[in-house]
């Protein structure tokens, strides 16, 4: 007769093997902590460097063009400027500034990115150390040093890697403060999520995550009294403290154009290239399960660690989540506009690859390999407008007209070209102060626009000899050109640019000259250019 063999209770089923521990060399443990934490620190600053420094002289696409065209004004002009830009204040201010010192070339415009971009190394150390050890600071530095997120806007001039630096600030103090109970960290989340929300209005995904992660804060604590009025203290000053600029964001929801308009709710979608690709997110979702399985076990359900790391994970999917419902509001989510989350992401997956030991060492190791090429994940050729410039440029004089099919690249246009040059598009004619775009009912205006009665004055307000420009966008990737303003913006160039045909043909207008002559093919944005002289 045999023996049944004895069942298991269910909860040791479900208990996870510790995964087998790595050390570090026993020469590196015997330095002194900050001697050994300087020298990790250094060398992945350099490496870092070495990879976001490959395209730093890159042309500019439209976005930078207007971030540094909005810098270039003058402080008191800015908010009026920023109000019909439809953007936050404060790193067009830090732009500004820098623009005094060093110029607004794209090189030294793209340095203001890198420098931010390096300065989350040592935060993302400090911020996995303080919080979760210093295994945990280290895989984080490594993390945010070969991150593919960051090493793309390092070499752009746009706001991503200050929102990325500040939501490191932001995410530790909120851990602190609200995890931890060290209440003098509140100070630091409140200044990080309120100069996140003066950076750019997407830093609402970080705000609503860090609502949502109050509650498995809330449920483990016994303090739950003290949570919700340092709650309620945090959120309010940040309030308090945004108020000045909540009219020209409630302004700008209701009036500003996104040029990038899908298909509500259905049709949107959470970028998946966010850590680097599909072979980065299955390395770090393997490192992740192993490490955090361990921590989610009832019995460590009464340790800091077990409210932690659930707060980073609300963090993060609750800002997903967010930003899909949104889209049926403004349905204008693109990967870049999801900055906010990359500092509790990536926080995340250090810790999680620091708890999984050796899986989680070969986690990160595979992760450097997979993000060590650059050019994998950097555009290296976002616009024409430079090559275009250098062609047509010499050929203009000052008074020349220069006509824009794509209103959001008319600053383009503007930084390349010649100056005294005269500039309008096709969302109303003649464009007063082509340093910045106007985004304000701006697919209404092109809605409303009529070629024929815009374009006509136009030719007709040329003297002979004097030029014409006709810069129309290459609308050949058809997946860039499916949403509302994309359609009209194409729609309305092919227009313009048949008015201009006839015009030749009529003898009002003869061709000059055309460019480029050698197009590379722009991941971002192209044009073709068409040069007339008024004949008669």
């Amino acid at each position: 007769m045999t023996t049944a063999a004895p069942r298991r209770p269910l909860a040791s089923l479900l208990e996870v093997t510790p995964v087998r521990d790595f050390h570090a060399p026993g020469w590196f443990d015997r330095l002194p902590r900050r001697v050994s934490s300087a020298g990790v620190l250094l060398v992945l600053v350099a490496l870092s460097a070495f990879l976001r420094t490959r395209s730093l002289s890159g042309e500019f696409w439209f976005n930078e063009a207007i971030a540094t065209g909005i810098a270039s004004h003058s402080l008191s002009a800015l908010p009026g400027v920023l109000r019909q830009g439809g953007s936050s204040p404060l790193y067009y201010v830090v732009l500004h500034f820098w623009i005094d010192a060093l110029g607004s070339g794209e090189s030294a415009t793209h340095a203001l990115s890198l420098v931010f971009g390096l300065l989350t190394i040592p935060a993302g150390m400090w911020a996995g150390w303080s919080l979760f050890g210093r295994r945990a600071g280290f895989f984080a530095a490594v993390l945010f040093a070969f991150s593919s997120y960051l090493t793309r806007y390092a070499q752009e001039t746009q706001l991503y890697e200050l929102m990325v630096l500040l939501g490191i600030f932001a995410t530790a103090g909120f851990i602190q403060a609200f995890v931890y109970r060290r209440r003098r960290y509140l100070w630091l989340f409140v200044a990080g999520l309120t100069l996140m929300l003066y950076t750019q209005g997407s830093a609402a995904l970080f705000w609503a995550g860090t609502a949502v992660a109050l509650i498995p804060v809330y449920v483990t604590c016994d303090d739950r009294r003290g949570i919700l009025r340092d709650a309620g203290i945090a959120f309010g000053a940040t309030l308090i403290l945004y108020l000045p600029w909540l009219p020209t964001t409630i302004f700008q929801l209701a009036h500003t154009t996104s040029p990038w308009h899908y298909t509500p709710l259905l049709g949107a979608t959470v970028p998946s290239d966010l850590l680097g690709g599909e072979r980065v997110d299955v390395t770090l979702v393997i490192a992740g399960v192993m490490g955090l399985a361990p921590v989610f076990a009832r019995a460590r359900r009464r340790t800091p660690d077990w409210p932690a790391m659930w707060s980073l994970i609300a963090i993060v999917l609750a800002g997903f989540a967010i930003a899909r419902a949104s889209t049926v509001i403004t349905p204008g989510w693109v990967a870049r506009y999801f900055a906010p989350l990359i500092a509790p992401l990536l926080l995340l997956c250090g810790v999680s690859s620091a708890r999984a030991r050796v899986v989680g060492l070969v986690a990160i190791v595979l992760c450097i390999a997979f993000l060590a090429d650059s050019k994998s994940f950097t555009p290296q050729y976002k616009s024409d407008m430079r090559d275009v410039a250098g062609e047509i440029g010499p050929l203009l004089h000052p008074g020349d007209l220069v006509v824009v099919g794509q209103p959001e690249q008319t600053t383009l246009a503007w930084y390349y070209l010649p100056g005294g040059l005269r500039f309008a598009n096709t969302a109303g004619g003649v464009v007063a102060h082509p340093s910045y775009m106007n985004w304000v009912d701006a697919l209404t205006r092109l809605q409303d626009s009529n070629p024929q009665a815009t374009l006509g004055p136009l030719v007709a307000s040329l003297k002979p000899g004097q030029q014409l420009l006709y810069l129309r966008p290459l609308t050949e990737g058809a997946q860039n050109w499916e949403a509302p303003w994309t359609q009209l913006v194409r729609r309305r160039s092919a227009q313009w640019g048949q008015i201009l045909t006839n015009d030749v043909t009529a003898g009002t207008l003869k061709t000059v000259a055309i460019a480029p002559h050698n197009y590379r093919g722009a991941c971002c944005v192209a044009d073709s250019a068409m040069l007339y002289q008024k004949a008669s």
